[in-house]
């Protein structure tokens, strides 16, 4: 039987099957001789040992379409990155954090701004020009309103999805508004997963009806700068592609060389001023720790 697994916590996995639910499962010894680990995320098939007690071993891991490094998750469509539009107003060095990790580790990107109905509407229109401008797609939602949700319920649909964000900005909020549909069957999932020994909050998925699902990471709720060296956070930052070839030194990393068409483009309006000064902070965190890192 083949499923994905939603859960894994003190080597046992919980694999969502489409036909017949959830089974608590263990994986075989033969992953361990390979030092493979099943991580949430992963599509697998599974040899059910006791029908009735939903259980059964993992038999075999499929191949991996992605793998991201923190948290530890695989095969992700798709990552919403959600922050409120007003209360609390979006801290966007941690939305281009995000981006940047993201970027990193090539994984498509929509950006949801939450609560449009507590923003300005000038203020929140310019938030998504910022975005759409740097080619993300942008959505704008209201849990409370359910303003939008038909829009990313569409989104979402046929993918995994996994949800990042700070908290206060209704990511609960929005996960329980697209489960409207199926809370009997996430109900007697979350019964499943979360008895006993097995209450640790870790990464797990949400399924969502048939081949959908909400992957729920708490290690996405703050990030630090990904491994990468300064000189390649540029590469990150998509509005840049455009002005950098015309800039006068090759490697130029539009922080204060002459004649960059890059710092030009934020003069003259064609780059955010915000998005800017948040590559200038990262690159010099960047820094940062190369020196300190003795380098």
């Amino acid at each position: 039987m083949r499923g994905k697994i939603v859960k894994g916590i003190s080597g046992f996995y919980y694999v969502h099957t489409s036909e017949s639910g959830v089974y608590e499962c263990k994986a075989k010894g033969v992953f361990r001789n390979r030092n493979i680990k099943p991580l949430v995320g992963d599509d697998v098939e599974i040899a059910v040992t006791d029908e009735k007690e939903k259980k059964g071993n993992v038999e075999e891991i499929l191949p991996r379409r992605n793998e991201l490094i923190r948290p530890a998750v695989v095969n992700i469509d798709l990552a919403l990155i959600i922050f409120a539009a007003a209360k609390p107003q979006p801290n966007f060095n941690l939305l281009d954090r995000f981006l940047v990790m993201m970027e990193y580790q090539q994984v498509p990107v929509t950006v949801c701004f939450n609560k449009k109905d507590l923003a300005k509407e000038e203020e929140l229109a310019e938030f998504v020009r910022i975005y759409r401008d740097c080619g993300y797609p942008v959505i704008e939602t209201s849990a409370k309103e359910r303003q939008g949700i038909k829009e990313l319920g569409m989104l979402l649909a046929g993918k995994t999805a996994a949800v990042a964000g700070p908290s206060g900005v209704g990511k609960s909020s929005l996960i329980n508004t697209l489960q409207t549909n199926v809370l009997m069957e996430t109900g007697s999932i979350s019964k499943k997963i979360e008895r006993g020994r097995h209450t640790t909050r870790h990464s797990e998925i949400i399924p969502l009806g048939g081949d959908t699902y909400i992957m729920d990471t708490p290690g996405f709720s703050t990030l630090s700068v990904p491994g990468f060296e300064k000189e390649e956070l540029k590469n990150y930052y998509n509005e840049f592609k455009r002005y950098e070839p015309d800039c006068r030194f090759y490697g130029c990393s539009h922080i204060e060389e002459p004649d960059c068409k890059v710092r030009e483009a934020v003069r003259d309006g064609g780059i955010s001023s915000l998005r800017y000064e948040n590559y200038k902070l990262l690159y010099r965190e960047l820094k940062g720790i190369r020196r300190y890192q003795g380098r």
